[in-house]
């Protein structure tokens, strides 16, 4: 799996890092339900429905109904906007581009919490423009990753299990992450995400004062 990360704006002192506000970083390997937590913490955020925002991305992918709501651009679309400074960070990967519109920059100087799925390469641009990032690795079983993985029919098992071995041996460590291990029931892993959703909101209400 080839994946690089971009910053893109140029970081000025006075305005990057972002000091208020929190944003919440979630990866993991395909087939971990990172979306499945994200929307379970979601449907249930409460008091925090008007502190919490879930970012949605820009991907160079059509929706086909299965997968998240994201919005859709095709490859040229994609590098306009992204010359034009329209994202706040960038990526590819799987032969994808994904983006972060800019316009996560004023949810987190609000003081608010910023929640997107994203690669792990991403992170750090993400903790140079944020100055609270939490990053949370959601993970699961190899043998669980290879069963949800194969049942969307694109590889055999035995395909998918290579795959991982592949993609194991290339997965960057992101320093102090949370991991979630999403191997059991989504209600367990999500009442844990939920709760850093929590702990969020409460540090980004006292960010622009520590």
């Amino acid at each position: 799996m080839r994946s690089s990360a971009t910053l893109e704006r140029v970081i000025d002192e006075q305005e990057f890092p972002i000091r208020n506000g929190v944003f919440v970083a979630v990866a993991g390997p395909s087939g971990a339900g990172k979306d499945s937590v994200i929307n379970y913490a979601r449907q249930r955020l409460g008091p925090l429905e008007n502190e919490v925002t879930f970012v949605r991305r820009v991907i160079t992918r059509a929706m086909d109904g299965a997968g998240e709501a994201h919005d859709c651009l095709t490859d040229a679309a994609f590098e306009k906007a992204r010359l034009n400074g329209c994202f706040a960070v960038s990526w590819q990967a799987n032969g994808l581009r994904y983006g972060l519109p800019v316009s996560v920059d004023e949810v987190v100087r609000g003081g608010n919490v910023a929640v997107a799925n994203v690669s792990r390469s991403v992170i750090p641009a993400l903790r140079e423009r944020y100055e609270n990032v939490i990053a949370v690795l959601i993970t699961a079983g190899r043998d669980v990753l290879a069963d949800r993985l194969s049942r969307r029919g694109r590889e055999t098992r035995e395909e998918v299990l290579e795959r991982l071995e592949r993609a194991h041996a290339k997965e960057l460590v992101v320093e102090n992450a949370t991991v979630i291990d999403n191997s059991g029931a989504l209600e367990e892993a999500g009442e844990r995400f939920q709760d850093i959703l929590r702990r969020a909101a409460a540090w980004s209400a006292v960010s622009d004062s520590i």
